[in-house]
């Protein structure tokens, strides 16, 4: 039988608008866009360096709390508030998926609110970092 875990993190916004940070099927799991604020402070950072690695942060911690992490991940959706903020943050997401190389789409759409400087969102399979892994390079 199909099993369904559902994981809030207690942020308002899960509450008031009832969705799940994580939704995960079997071993295929989808992680909600995700902003920087700070779970224990409720606050987000002004910088953009440190508001991404929060997002990366509020990431992980939802992904181990069903026995996954980053290196599972398989596709990602990035939305960053400001096109020249580009560059920075995906630097950062270059540093954080370095050796796990997911699909990623990139856009620069208006966010929620001003002070979102980016969001992520992310689909992960258990253990897809323990798989046969084959590379193909189509430039060559």
């Amino acid at each position: 039988m199909t099993k369904i875990v559902k994981v809030k993190t207690g942020a308002k916004l899960e509450q008031l608008s009832s969705y799940s940070r994580i939704v995960m099927v079997d071993n295929w799991i989808s992680v909600s866009n995700t902003a920087g604020r700070n779970p224990q402070t409720k606050e987000i950072p002004e910088d953009l360096r440190e508001q991404t690695l929060q997002v990366f942060e509020n990431i992980e911690n939802a992904l181990k709390a069903v026995g996954s992490g980053l290196e599972d991940v398989i596709s990602t959706r990035v939305f960053i508030q400001t096109p020249s903020d580009t560059p920075a943050v995906m630097e950062i997401f270059g540093e954080k998926f370095r050796g796990v190389d997911p699909t990623t789409s990139v856009t620069c759409p208006p966010l929620g609110s001003s002070v979102y400087k980016v969001e992520i969102e992310v689909s992960a399979y258990r253990g897809a970092s323990k798989a046969e892994i084959e590379y193909i390079d189509t430039s060559l």
